[in-house]
C-alpha cells in the first residue's frame, strides 16, 4: 500500500520498563509487533494501534493546538501497561499518519485506506488521535469494507454537525458523513452521548433532529436514568450491522481529563456507570473499530488524561483479545 506522510513507530527504549524474565511480568512493549503498512503485513486476529497525529481540523475550527502530539504521548504510557494474558504478536502497532502542508483531506483519505486494510485483513483498529477530524476518515475506511448499516456511537460534549466552510474541520465530521450517506443512498445512524447545551448552538440541536440523530445529554448520562439509557443503546445497536465507536476526551469533566482541546468543567464523570456502558460497547460483537480523539498533551497534568485514555484502550484491547482467543 502506498502512503504519504506515514511513519513506522519507533518506541523510546529509555521509557521502557522491564520487570524480569518471567513472561507473566511482560509489558506491552515486550509483546507488541511493529509493522509497516506500506509492506502489506499480515494482521489476522491482531489488535492494531494506528496513530493519527493530525490537528489541522482543530486549527481550522479555531481550537488550541497540541492534539497532533497525542499518539506519541499515548504510546509512551501504553508501552508499559501489563500484558496480562495477551500473547506475543497479538498486539500490533501499525505506525502513524501525519499531515503535510495543511492537507487534512489527504490525511483523512490515507486514514480511510489504512482502516480499510486493517479490517479487511482480519485486524481490529484502535486509532489514536489527533483531532476529531479523525472520524470522517475513520468512518470512510469502515464503509469501504463493511456492507450493511454502520452506526456511530460518539462520546462527546459536541454534536460535531457543523457545515464545512468551505473545508471540513474537527467539528464537521458527522455532518460530512451524513451528507455522504444521503448522496450514496445509505442510511445514517448516529448516537451521541454526553451532549451539553452549553457546548452546542440551537442550530446544531435542530440539525441533529433533522438528521434523526439520537443523543443522551450529559445531564441524563447518570445511573438514575440507566434503564432508559440502556433502552436507547439497545434500540440503536439492534438497527445496525456494524459499530464504530469514537471517544472524544473532552466529553469528560476537566478534573479527570484536563488535557483536551476544549475542556469541559462539568463533563461526564468516568465512574462505575460510565465504565459499565463503555465495557458493554467494547464487548459488543458488532464493534468493528474505535478511536480516541482530542487528547492534547500540551494541557495535560501529570499525564492524567494520557493515563485515563490508556485505561480505555487497555480495556478495549483486553476485551477484543478475549473475544478473538475464545472465538466469541
Amino acid at each position: 500500500m502506498e502512503l504519504n506522510n506515514y511513519e513506522v513507530t519507533a518506541f523510546d527504549t529509555h521509557a521502557m520498563r522491564i520487570d524480569g524474565d518471567d513472561s507473566r511480568e511482560n509489558r506491552w512493549h515486550q509483546i507488541i509487533r511493529i509493522v509497516d503498512l506500506r509492506k502489506d503485513p499480515v494482521l489476522k486476529n491482531g489488535i492494531v494501534l494506528l496513530g493519527f497525529a493530525v490537528e489541522e481540523g482543530v486549527r481550522r475550527n479555531h481550537g488550541r493546538p497540541g492534539a497532533s502530539t497525542g499518539p506519541a504521548c499515548l504510546r509512551d504510557v501504553l508501552i508499559n501497561l501489563p500484558a496480562g494474558e495477551i500473547t506475543k504478536g497479538a498486539l500490533i502497532d501499525a505506525g502513524t499518519i501525519r499531515c503535510a502542508a495543511g492537507d487534512l483531506e489527504q490525511s483523512q483519505q490515507q486514514l480511510a485506506r489504512c482502516v480499510a486494510y486493517i479490517i479487511s485483513n482480519g485486524g481490529f483498529p484502535i486509532v489514536l488521535g489527533g483531532g476529531h477530524e479523525i472520524s470522517y476518515g475513520h468512518f470512510q475506511g469502515v464503509k469501504k469494507v463493511r456492507d450493511g448499516k454502520t452506526g456511530i456511537i460518539n462520546f462527546d460534549a459536541h454534536f460535531d454537525l457543523r457545515t464545512p466552510k468551505p473545508a471540513g474541520n474537527s467539528g464537521t465530521s458527522f455532518y460530512q458523513i451524513a451528507m455522504d450517506e444521503q448522496r450514496t443512498g445509505g442510511s445514517y445512524h448516529y448516537l451521541a452521548i454526553g451532549i451539553q447545551s452549553i457546548s452546542n448552538t440551537q442550530l446544531l440541536f435542530d440539525r441533529a433532529q433533522t438528521l434523526n440523530v439520537r443523543w443522551i445529554s450529559r445531564d441524563k448520562f447518570h445511573p438514575m436514568y440507566a434503564t432508559k439509557n440502556d433502552e436507547v443503546l439497545k434500540r440503536f445497536l439492534a438497527e445496525i450491522d456494524h459499530l464504530y465507536l469514537t471517544v472524544d476526551m473532552d466529553v469528560f469533566a476537566a478534573a479527570f481529563a484536563p488535557g483536551v482541546s476544549a475542556p469541559a468543567f462539568n463533563g461526564i464523570i468516568p465512574d462505575a456507570y460510565f465504565l459499565a456502558v463503555f465495557d458493554a460497547l467494547i464487548n459488543s460483537k458488532k464493534l468493528v473499530s474505535m478511536d480516541l480523539a482530542e487528547f492534547n498533551p500540551a494541557f495535560d497534568r501529570d499525564k492524567c488524561t494520557a493515563r485515563f485514555a490508556a485505561e480505555l484502550i487497555f480495556r478495549a484491547v483486553q476485551s477484543k483479545h478475549k473475544q478473538i482467543k475464545t472465538g466469541l
